[in-house]
């Protein structure tokens, strides 16, 4: 018979060592498939903290990175600290004992799961109100109080059907109670990822914008042409209706197999001239090139199945059920406590997922570089980039290291000139033009980077 927590004393070696595995191979992939390397046969240029950015423009970033990086790491400390006060407590326990729906369990579940998630919603709701003003006084928001309302209630909606989805799996394995039901929901964990990167863009980006194939025109042509010269077929390239919430631009590729797709902010398409956008989209074609979305799917999967595994045997310890007052992972009450040390989980990992998704982006940055040979283009598309969603150019070292998913501004300008030291056929007029020899563009190079 298994005991109280669902687990039997001799599995849990078992456990560990499927937990070893996984991470293994995690790391070992990573260290194999991601481009550590930025720029493989070179180095980048010391790079400018400014980034070549106006003093006026740097002012305006700094005033609102002041009031909202607060906000944010208050928001997530907030959050944190209510998520693990119901999990580490009997009051989570308690709290889905009384909750509706208890004759049948997948029902308990469910209104578990969304209860939870509103609970957190509303305990950093005096945070997310002022960080959403900030973003309207500098222009970043063009929502008003209904929209951004029935967003954040879209939100909690997606949040809570996936988060239903997989731990009635988990919990119902868990109910199960044969051997090695643990594993079974380590495998199905990735899976769920994988399934969840071919579903995203076909479930759940429609829910929070419209997309509708780019215009026919000279823009559109030069797309399909591009994305021709790399090798790659592409029909269409679809416009998001970002406007309706956002001035930020951005465009990202998401999807796996029919599902993948090449996405270009609106805001982009009428705050851009069309040389950028093209650069822009040349970086996305860099990660459908490199199967980036189907390495992050299986590095993901790879991290799920681990993760459930030491989710099982953290939940199942003797401390940790005592503290909870959770007595078996196969009932509801055992909710608040994963969700609680999943949620820990993901941000300690942050600073490691993070350092994969900076590599991978500067490899599609060099790439972009490649497949238009246009450096002033890159270097004027960063600095307008910045600006429009004036985004730090040179952050703190730590902050950096946690939260940013992306090279800084100024790292990749520094990029982009390695990338020119290195190579003999790049473009410099920040207007844009043809191929040209290094030689040729000595003083465009001047004008771009001064």
């Amino acid at each position: 018979m298994p005991t109280i927590t669902g687990v039997r004393p001799v599995e849990r070696r078992a456990a560990w060592s499927w937990l070893a595995l996984t991470t293994l191979t995690l790391v070992v992939l990573a260290a194999v498939l991601v481009p550590w390397d930025w720029l493989p046969g070179g180095s980048s240029a010391p790079a400018d903290p400014t980034a070549g950015l106006p003093a006026d423009t740097l002012a305006a970033i700094d005033d609102y990175r002041h009031t909202v990086v607060p906000l944010g790491l208050a928001s997530t400390a907030v959050s944190l600290a209510v998520a693990l006060g119901l999990a580490l407590t009997p009051m989570g326990a308690r709290l889905v004992r009384h909750l509706p729906g208890q004759r049948w369990w997948p029902l308990h579940l469910a209104v578990t799961v969304l209860t939870l998630i509103v609970i957190g919603w509303l305990a950093v709701l005096p945070l997310a109100v002022p960080a959403e003003l900030a973003q309207r006084d500098a222009g970043l928001s063009t929502q008003d109080w209904p929209g951004w309302t029935l967003d954040v209630a879209r939100g909690v909606l997606v949040e809570a059907v996936a988060t239903t989805l997989a731990l009635l799996v988990f919990v119902g394995l868990a109910r199960w109670r044969r051997r090695g039901w643990w594993w079974f929901a380590s495998v199905l964990a990735g899976a769920f990822v994988v399934a969840g990167s071919f579903l995203y863009p076909l479930l759940v980006e429609p829910v929070f914008n419209d997309f509708e194939p780019m215009r026919a025109g000279p823009l559109r042509t030069s797309l399909v042409e591009l994305a021709a010269e790399d090798g790659m077929a592409v029909d269409e390239v679809l416009v998001a209706d970002a406007s309706r919430r956002t001035t930020a631009l951005n465009a990202y590729v998401s999807g796996l197999g029919s599902s993948s797709r090449i996405v270009v902010y609106d805001t982009l398409l009428n705050g851009a001239p069309d040389d950028q956008v093209r650069l822009v989209v040349a970086h996305e074609l860099g990660h459908a090139e490199a199967d980036d979305v189907l390495v992050g799917t299986s590095l993901g999967a790879l991290g799920a199945a681990a993760g459930v595994t030491l989710l099982v045997l953290v939940a199942s310890s003797r401390p940790v059920r005592r503290c909870s007052g959770v007595r078996t992972l196969g009932a509801v009450e055992v909710v608040p406590l994963a969700l609680g040390l999943v949620a820990m989980a993901t941000l300690l990992s942050l600073p490691a997922q993070n350092l994969v998704g900076r590599a991978v982006e500067a490899r599609a940055d060099v790439h972009a570089l490649e497949l238009t040979g246009d450096v002033g283009t890159f270097v004027a598309g960063q600095r307008r980039l910045a600006t429009a969603n004036l985004s730090d150019p040179d952050p703190p070292r730590w902050l950096y290291g946690w939260f940013a998913t992306h090279p800084t501004t100024a790292e990749r300008i520094a990029l982009a000139r390695g990338w020119w030291q290195q190579d003999g056929t790049q473009c410099f007029s920040v207007a844009g033009c043809g191929r040209t020899t290094r030689r040729e563009g000595v003083t465009g190079l001047l004008h771009v980077f001064t």
